[in-house]
This record gives structure tokens, sequence and C-alpha cells, in this order.
């Protein structure tokens, strides 16, 4: 999948900007596939990506308290509002790892 699909209209993309990113990358996935908040970051903004995961973090967890997606670590649901420490990964609720 290309990040063309996903190209900010702004240079400082929004909130719902960055939700409709997540969204569309997660729909676009197969059904086992989850994507780390850094998929979403470059899909956003392929060139400073890193900036924005803090951003996709703490939308990603609005997202998840919204019941859209499931935020995990080790293949576990973790709690939408974190802390947490390491890597997690964004999936579609209701979406199991195979």
């Amino acid at each position: 999948m290309t990040t063309e699909n996903f190209m900010p209209s702004a240079t400082t993309p929004d909130d719902r900007h960055i939700e409709s990113v997540l969204l569309k990358l997660l729909t676009a996935r197969s059904t086992a596939s989850s994507a780390c908040p850094s998929d979403v970051a470059r899909a956003v903004t392929p060139g400073d990506w890193r900036v924005l995961l803090p951003d996709v973090r703490r939308v990603a967890s609005g997202i998840a308290l919204q019941g859209k997606i499931e935020i995990t670590q080790a293949g576990q649901v973790v709690s939408a509002t974190g802390p947490w420490k390491g890597p997690i990964r964004l999936r579609l609720r209701g979406q199991a790892a195979p």
C-alpha cells in the first residue's frame, strides 16, 4: 500500500485527519492485521513522521475509547488510556490476531 492515498491536504494534520488516515489504513488491511502507530504517522506525513507519534497515540486512544479500535501489546488488548510501556499495535475492534 502506498501512502499517497493518505496525504494530508494541509501542512499540519489535525486530529480528524489523523483519525481518518488511521481508520482508512486499518480498513484497507486484512482482517487479521494490525498497524503500528508509526505506520499511521508515515501515512500522514512521510517525511518527518516521528514528530506525529504522540499525536497518533493520543488520537488512537480517543478512537479506542469510542469502541472503534483496540490497542494491543504482545497480542493482548490493553487499556485505551494507557499508560503503555513499549510498542503498541492498533486494530479494528473485534479483529483477533491469527
